[in-house]
Formats: structure tokens, sequence, C-alpha cells
């Protein structure tokens, strides 16, 4: 299975800003999809946001327009940018990458997760 490393969380006001990092441990994250979950206190595990091999990308209603998904192949990384960031936003969040496009399951390698804290 791929190695998948989080990095960037921490704990931001609201409205600011936070770039999230995974860097994979082999280059063959190039032949899959890429995706950022995030868990909050007492709920489920959902997506936030996914990018397929292809450049394909969707995003949780709750999250379209502030933040941004990307691949960069040639350093085996997945960024998040997050933007505008809310209370609301808080949470663990994971990196994934898997075979396939569809993003309602749990397959695929999972990193550690990195925590996210909105908070004044």
């Amino acid at each position: 299975q791929v190695q998948l490393v989080e990095s960037g969380g921490g704990l931001v006001q609201p409205g600011g800003s936070l770039r999230l990092s995974c860097a994979a441990s082999e280059s063959i994250i190039s032949l899959l999809s890429m995706g950022w979950y995030r868990q909050a206190p007492g709920k489920q595990r959902e997506l936030v946001a996914g990018i397929t091999r292809d450049y394909y990308t969707n995003y949780a209603d709750s999250v379209k327009g502030r933040f941004t998904i990307s691949r960069d192949n040639a350093k085996n990384t997945a960024y998040l940018q997050m933007n505008s960031l809310k209370p609301e936003d808080t949470a663990i969040y994971y990196c994934n990458s898997r075979l396939s496009t569809n993003w309602d399951n749990e397959y695929g390698s999972w990193g550690q997760g990195t925590q996210v804290t909105v908070s004044s």
C-alpha cells in the first residue's frame, strides 16, 4: 500500500487559511485518485474534496468556493488549500489514495490524519 503523510494542520482563527499537504511514498500516485476526508468529534468521516488522476475534482457542498484540492505528481504530493475557514471546519483531516473515482467508501490507503482547529 502507498504510505501517506499529512502535514499543515494547526490552530487558525475564523476567516483564516491553511494549506494541508499529503506526501506519498511512491510515484504511483500519478495513477491514483487522491482525496481529503475529515472527521469531527461525534461525526462520521466525510469526503471534503477529491481529485482524479485526470484532474477531475469533487467537493463537499459545505466547502465549495472555499477549499481547493490540487496535486503535484512530480512531488508525489496532494494539497488542500483551505480559505475562509469556519469553526465547523474543525476536524481531523485525512488523506486518501485509491484506484477508483468512487469516494463513497473507505477503500484505499489512508494517512494518520492532521488536526485542524478553527477558533478565536
